[in-house]
């Protein structure tokens, strides 16, 4: 299992506060963490307004889950009416980095993950890092390959040589290939250890998964 909750520096950013609910000056929030009690709990929080890097500390006073979705509605100290709620349109919701619930065996952080480098256990082979998780439906790691195919250079015609009344045109210099990259799925058969001292994960991809990777780019 992963836990989406991604930390940066300090914080970790628990949600986004997305709309108002009410006349009383309730905030919806769209979670971006694994635990309810993140919004339901009462206690210290903080909001970082967007193109802000100091958030600030506010109190949380209650909070419920919308059925169905992935919202929260909560009740902020001082947040008393509609129009102060609306004020707070899309800042994001934080608690501080060592605030991170227990994990249970084979649970991990996103931000864990994330730059581990991607050991073929086959081979003993790095085959690249992973750059990203998902989490839609079935986990999925992202891996950045590390052995990229070399670009194909097409050969560029000078179209100013075909007749004399056309027109020279700049040739543009080839742009740089997109890194290629792989989803890994997330599960045990596939990604049988995860060593986050040695910043390593093995992984047993199925049979012709990179190979069709590289295809699909050509």
């Amino acid at each position: 299992m992963i836990n989406t909750e991604q930390n940066e520096a300090q914080w970790v950013e628990i949600g986004t506060i997305v709309g108002v609910q009410g006349l009383k000056g309730e905030v919806r929030v769209h979670s971006d963490s694994d635990f309810p009690e993140r919004f339901e709990q009462p206690g210290k929080r903080w909001l970082q307004a967007p193109n802000r890097s100091s958030p600030q500390a506010i109190e949380l006073l209650r909070g419920r889950k919308l059925p169905g979705k992935n919202i929260y509605v909560v009740k902020l100290q001082g947040i008393d009416n509609r129009d102060r709620a609306a004020a707070l349109r899309g800042y994001t919701m934080l608690v501080p980095q060592g605030d991170r619930p227990q994990l249970e065996k084979d649970e991990y952080h996103v931000s864990d993950l994330i730059d581990l480098e991607a050991i073929d256990r086959r081979t003993g082979e790095a085959i690249g890092k992973v750059i990203d998780v998902f989490t839609a439906g079935n986990d999925l790691l992202e891996v950045q390959l590390y052995n990229q195919p070399t670009p194909e250079i097409k050969e560029v015609r000078d179209l100013s040589a075909i007749s004399r009344k056309s027109k020279r045109r700049k040739q543009r210099s080839p742009k740089p290939p997109k890194p290629l990259t792989v989803l890994i799925p997330f599960v045990k058969e596939i990604v049988p250890a995860i060593d986050l001292e040695s910043g390593r994960v093995e992984i047993v991809p199925p049979p012709g998964l990179l190979e069709i990777e590289l295809d699909n780019e050509k």
